[in-house]
């Protein structure tokens, strides 16, 4: 898979049942159901450990697909001779096997589209699989609006863990049907192109192909071109694929092997042909919905890593950046003036050189943390610091309270029987008195599952002329062993909430590893951590035992 989403902030998913066993096939291609309108293209290179699954879960769909496709990308693990073998038993089967390696996913899938007879087409990767029922649902969705693409759910599902969560979530809330794409412009913001189904002729008749050869985010280009053609649309809101994630493979998927500027700069370019495509084709309100995705997804989730990365890589992703936000114009940047991505933008442009990068994280994080100073121009408008004026954050005066990017400190400081987490939350230009900060709850989520733990509600105090703290014991055997982030709900005085996160403060030995005596485990080693965004998180292990594993852990994190 390619597209790569934020730090996840959206409720889990629903959960997704595994594939059913594959049902009985045919007694031959002349036995095809009459119901069977679906072609599914599975693409693969050297995934013999996976692609048999995906071909399985297509065809556990049942009878409505007509026809699995898989192409093989010339692999040479034997992925192909897997192939041809599960091919002898199953009609429905189709094994094509490339002769050149492409480099990428595009030329496998034109190759799938090319061979597809069936009159709706389906794509799926070799390491991911289609739910039960996900083929149905689109279809009738489709063939009920008379649709020519029929959108649903894609799934997130990390492993090992098996966590889920939605991709792109509010746009499948409940069933529509859209004339036009230009109905609901923020459709530019789901790139993929496996949780669709396509009217065949639709694609042949507008000639809408992937870019070929070794072109990353070849479907930010592809969905460009579908949405050019300006087809009805309808949208499900079942889970109609599940997306596998591997972050500790050997081998990382081409989106999430960011470390290196390449990747930038094959995004960079993926963008840009997809917004050409849509303003070339009159979709003015969809091609600048592009240029705001951009720097809501693409420029947070990579600022959010530019302190992983070396100074040249800085450098370099700095430049690239400025050089492609010089062809926004005075249009696209009016919409949401306040919003993260834009105030991020706003800095990199603004500044020739690489700065403020441990602040950026914050204010790229989801939900956004705009960090102190908080420095005011000599005519009293607010700006993003003394030394770079001309960057303004008056957009911030105006913004709804519920959108403002609020700033808490965190610190945890582990104990015998319970740590003690304080907290801060900061003034910003006065807003947060305004609102009147009432009450915080208090969380911890695991991160392998989603279950809390620990949940307290408390009374924020006034601290100083520029904040309000609160401290809040944590009983951390009632954690248990896992991963732990911290999450805050901001209760205001008219009732309303404002979910958050917190920074977590470093420096003088606050996140340190601790070994905690614990009548239930014996002992508890507890590691306050900052995320990747610079946000408050706790690993926790429990017994001799779990103290061991995450040596272990650690050495092989070292390594890798």
């Amino acid at each position: 898979m390619h597209p790569d989403p934020p730090e996840p902030t959206a409720p889990p998913a629903p959960t997704v049942p595994s594939a059913p066993a594959v049902p009985s096939a045919p007694a031959g291609p002349a036995a095809r159901s009459p119901a069977a309108r679906v072609a599914v293209v599975v693409i693969g290179y050297n995934d013999r450990a996976r692609v048999g699954d995906a071909v399985r879960s297509a065809l556990a769909q049942g009878t409505a697909v007509a026809e699995v496709i898989a192409v093989d990308d010339c692999s040479t693990d034997g992925s192909g001779e897997l192939l041809d073998r599960l091919a002898a038993g199953e009609p429905r089967l189709r094994v094509v096997h490339r002769e050149v390696n492409s480099g990428g996913c595009g030329s496998p899938r034109n190759t799938g589209i090319d061979a597809v007879t069936a009159p709706y087409v389906m794509f799926l990767d070799s390491d991911d699989v289609l739910p039960p029922g996900a083929v149905d649902t689109l279809l009738a969705a489709a063939t009920g609006a008379h649709a020519e693409v029929a959108s649903g759910l894609c799934v997130r599902r990390e492993l090992p863990s098996g966590s889920e969560r939605p991709w792109q979530a509010p746009l499948y809330t409940a069933h529509a049907v859209l004339a036009r794409p230009s109905e609901r412009p923020r459709l530019v913001d789901d790139t993929l192109c496996v949780n669709k189904l396509y009217r065949t002729g639709f694609l042949r008749e507008h000639r809408i192909r992937f870019p070929e050869g070794r072109f990353l985010y070849e479907d930010f280009v592809f969905t460009a071109r579908v949405l050019a053609a300006g087809p009805r649309i309808a949208l499900v809101p079942d889970p109609v694929y599940v997306w596998h994630v591997r972050r500790s493979a050997e081998r990382l998927s081409l989106s999430l092997d960011r470390a290196r500027i390449d990747n930038w700069k094959a995004r960079l370019r993926a963008c840009a042909l997809a917004h050409d495509i849509l303003l070339d084709a009159g979709q003015q309100e969809l091609a600048r919905a592009a240029r705001a995705k951009f720097l809501d997804h693409e420029v947070r989730m990579y600022v959010r890593e530019l302190g992983l990365r070396d100074a040249h890589y800085q450098r370099a992703w700095w430049t690239h950046t400025r050089e492609y936000l010089t062809r926004y114009d005075p249009a696209d940047w009016a919409p949401a003036p306040g919003a993260p991505g834009r105030l991020l933008a706003r800095v990199v442009l603004a500044s020739p050189e690489p700065r403020d990068l441990p602040r950026l994280r914050e204010l790229a994080a989801r939900p956004a943390r705009l960090l102190p100073p908080y420095a005011r121009a000599d005519d009293g408008e607010p700006v993003w610091s003394a030394d770079l004026p001309e960057v303004s954050l008056a957009p911030l005066l105006t913004c709804p309270a519920g959108l403002l990017p609020l700033a808490v400190d965190a610190e945890l400081r582990p104990r015998a029987r319970a740590a003690l987490l304080r907290l801060r939350l900061h003034e910003l230009y006065g807003r947060v008195a305004a609102a009147g900060p009432a009450e915080l709850d208090v969380y911890w989520q695991a991160r392998e599952d989603d279950r809390t733990a620990a949940r307290t509600t408390t009374t924020l105090t006034p601290s100083g002329t520029a904040g309000w703290s609160a401290e809040v014991p944590v009983g951390l055997a009632g954690l248990g062993a896992g991963t732990w982030d911290l999450r805050l709900t901001l209760r205001w005085s008219d009732g309303t909430c404002r979910d958050l996160t917190a920074h977590a403060l470093a420096g003088a030995g606050r996140l340190r590893r601790h070994a905690v005596p614990s009548a239930r485990y014996g002992v508890l080693l507890v590691q306050p951590y900052a995320t990747h965004s610079g946000a408050l998180a706790l690993r926790v292990a429990t017994g001799v035992r779990g103290a061991l594993a995450v040596a272990r852990g650690r050495l092989r994190r070292l390594l890798h």
